[in-house]
C-alpha cells in the first residue's frame, strides 16, 4: 500500500511470496526502486513484476540522460501503465507507484490487472488488501497523515491487519519513506507487528 503525507510518500508490503499453499520466501522485498525518488508496490506474479520493474527502472534512467531532468511519478506510472495494458493477456501484475516529484510532490498511482492507472490519494492492492478496505477508509475519513510519522504508522497498522486474515500475506513489514532530500527504508519483525493473532 501507499499513502502520500505533506513532502512525500509512505509505501508498505509484506514479505510473504507462495506458490499455492507453499510459503516459497518468507522475506521477499516487494518494494522495488524505479529511480531516485520513484518506487513501486508489486503483487501478483513476481516474475511478471520483476521483469515490468526492471523495463520501466531501464526506461526512466535512459529519459532522465536524455532530458537532463528527474522523471516524475506520473511519467513512471504511464510506462508502467503501457507495459501492462499492452502485455494485459500474459500478464498477473498489480502495482502500485508511488514517489515525490518537483512537479506534484508526493504522488500515488494504482495500476491493478488489466492496466487502468489511476492517480488515487492512497492505494492498497494485493491479496490482503480485500480483507481491509473498510479500516483503510476509516483510517483515512478520521485524519489525512500530515508527517512521515503519521503515514508510516498508519500503513503498519493496515498491512499487520492484513497479514493476520489473509493466508498469501505474512512475514515482515517493510516500508520506505520518500521525500525530496531522502528515502528512508525500515522494515517491522514478525514479533513485533503492531496487530496479529
Amino acid at each position: 500500500m501507499a499513502i502520500p503525507f505533506e513532502g512525500g510518500v509512505v509505501l508498505g508490503a509484506d514479505s510473504r511470496v507462495s506458490t499455492g499453499t507453499y510459503i516459497a520466501n518468507r522475506v521477499s522485498d516487494k518494494i522495488a526502486q524505479l529511480h531516485e525518488r520513484i518506487w513501486c508496490c508489486r503483487s501478483g506474479s513476481a516474475a511478471d513484476t520483476q521483469a515490468l520493474t526492471d523495463y520501466v527502472k531501464h526506461f526512466l534512467s535512459q529519459l532522465s540522460i536524455e532530458t537532463g531532468k528527474l522523471p516524475t511519478v506520473k511519467t513512471a506510472a504511464h510506462l508502467m501503465r503501457k507495459l501492462c495494458y499492452e502485455n494485459k493477456d500474459n500478464l498477473m501484475a498489480g502495482v502500485i507507484v508511488g514517489g515525490w516529484d518537483p512537479v506534484e510532490g508526493g504522488s500515488v498511482y494504482n495500476i491493478p490487472l488489466g492496466g487502468t492507472c489511476i492517480k488515487m490519494d492512497f492505494a492498497i492492492g494485493g491479496s490482503g488488501s480485500t480483507y481491509i478496505y473498510g479500516l483503510v477508509d476509516s483510517m483515512m475519513a478520521e485524519q489525512t497523515p500530515r508527517t512521515a510519522e503519521e503515514a508510516r504508522v498508519m500503513v503498519k497498522k493496515c498491512i499487520s491487519h492484513a497479514m493476520a486474515r489473509d493466508g498469501s500475506s505474512g512475514g515482515i513489514i517493510r516500508t520506505v519513506t520518500v521525500m525530496e532530500t531522502d528515502n528512508f527504508r525500515d522494515y517491522t519483525p514478525g514479533d513485533k507487528l503492531p496487530f496479529g493473532p
